[in-house]
């Protein structure tokens, strides 16, 4: 039951981290929304709006997945609360969190290529 306790108490962690990290993105993706606005307020020049368009796409897209992850995390969340701790640990809980780790870590690559190119259209027109 201890092992139980402590891998139960090591996955709530990685939750929790990954949650903040996303509400963290979330907040990003908002202010460089809001930068774009301005940037599409400011130019007329059509080099600088053709892509505009295209990293507001990309923003909902990314504002839809952090959704969908926090989605995620929140029900494992629940699933830790209600655990049977006479039960052993199962595959069940190991690979529901496998699954969601790849899904984070391929998320973070793909939001820091997104913010990579957005910070060097912004040195470009802001």
């Amino acid at each position: 039951m201890h092992t139980k306790i402590a891998y139960l108490s090591d996955l709530k962690f990685n939750l929790e981290t990954w949650k903040r990290e996303l509400k963290f993105h979330k907040d990003e993706m908002e202010t460089f929304q809001e930068k774009l606005e301005e940037i599409a307020a400011r130019q007329e020049n059509n080099r600088a709006l053709k892509p505009l368009e295209t990293f507001q796409n990309r923003i909902l897209i990314e504002q839809d997945v952090i959704s969908k992850l926090i989605h995620r995390i929140n029900n494992k969340m629940k699933n830790i609360h209600k655990v049977d701790y006479s039960e052993t640990i199962d595959g069940r809980l190991q690979n529901e969190q496998h699954t969601l780790r790849g899904d984070m870590r391929t998320y973070i690559k793909l939001h820091y290529d997104l913010k990579e190119e957005m910070m060097n259209y912004f040195l470009e027109w802001l």
